[in-house]
């Protein structure tokens, strides 16, 4: 039998097969989305795969229950680990009326759900980098106990947001945890030719505070790094900037053409390690999955998914005039 890595962090055997439910429950939702769009059912997917490991294991370090999370666009593990559901997942990417995130305003990817501390994010990436260190700011000022998360691509990490946020929060001392999921392309750019340093985290000791990198693939790994660093946080030590390493194994988004960039045969590798294989496999040998088990949590899964998609296929759409709330203040008489 493995050795039993999970229960040296504090981790239970049902806390690890709900981590393993979670990123399978984010990665049926993701490959249910791209047949859609393929089908010409929902216009846009941005894509999870092959990030769920470090989204989830990262979520499952944090206190669902005081502390904010500002995702950026593929971190549907963290979002589901937070609280929101697959139906609510399923309104957006079908730009639905009860979409939570914006109300069939926005593309999938634009998170935010208020009730779950889930911040919304903009278009413009890394802008939710210096909106973390704020919140973090505001907890410290008014004595909160929380710890801030916010996401981003190592792209986003040359981004002006993320120097102006990482600056400040390592002067202020503030409890925010910065984690970059390098999954080694921005877009069609890969890493090699994005940073001049060798790791994203190199860059953490001109702000002031630790930087580690992790294996992204491994949850278990990203939890334990994370559950560090939120501790470092709340005991008022400062910001934490961590760097998780995996791979896209989809194209940037379904309108991205990946083979212009990169060769099949790199991706068919990369797929050799993926999480939700990897992770399994750890816990069947460990004996904490079996084969019906294992059948039983992908059928409830996929109960889920289906569902969800049915549900928000159905769902009515916003009415036209609605485009207009929430732009400008209403019940004001003319001008």
């Amino acid at each position: 039998m493995a050795e039993n890595r999970h229960e040296q962090l504090g981790l239970t055997n049902q806390t690890v097969l709900e981590m393993y439910e979670m990123m399978l429950m984010a990665r049926r939702i993701d490959e249910r989305m791209w047949l859609l769009n393929r089908s010409g059912k929902i216009p846009f997917v941005i894509s999870c795969q092959g990030q769920e490991a470090a989204q989830v294991g990262a979520a499952f370090a944090l206190d669902r229950n005081k502390d904010y999370v500002l995702p950026y666009y593929r971190d549907m593990g963290v979002v589901l680990t937070f609280g929101m559901t697959a139906k609510q997942l399923m309104l957006s990417g079908f730009a639905k009326m009860e979409d939570p995130n914006s109300g069939g305003r926005q593309m999938p990817g634009h998170f935010g759900q208020k009730e779950n501390r889930i911040v919304t994010g903009s278009s413009p990436v890394t802008t939710q980098v210096p909106h973390a260190v704020g919140i973090a700011l505001a907890g410290k000022m008014q004595n909160k106990d929380l710890v801030t998360f916010v996401t981003f691509g190592e792209g986003s990490s040359n981004q002006g947001d993320f120097h102006e946020g990482a600056n400040f929060a390592g002067v202020h001392k503030l409890p925010v945890i910065l984690m970059c999921e390098n999954n080694k392309y921005a877009i069609s750019v890969p890493v090699e030719k994005q940073l001049a340093c060798e790791r994203v985290s190199d860059r953490a000791v001109g702000y002031g505070m630790p930087g580690v990198t992790v294996n992204g693939n491994d949850p278990l790994e990203v939890y334990g790094a994370v559950k560090e660093a939120a501790g470092r946080a709340r005991r008022g030590e400062g910001p934490s900037l961590i760097e998780t390493v995996s791979y896209r194994l989809t194209p940037h988004s379904s309108d991205d053409d990946d083979r212009s960039y990169r060769a099949p045969a790199e991706v068919a590798e990369a797929k050799t390690n993926d999480p939700i294989i990897t992770f399994g496999a750890y816990l069947k040998e460990t004996g904490v999955l079996d084969d019906n088990l294992e059948k039983e949590i992908n059928e409830r899964v996929m109960k889920l998914v289906n569902e969800a998609t049915d549900y928000a296929e159905n769902a009515p759409y916003a009415q036209a005039e609605d485009a207009l709330k929430h732009v400008y203040e209403e019940g004001m008489g003319a001008v």
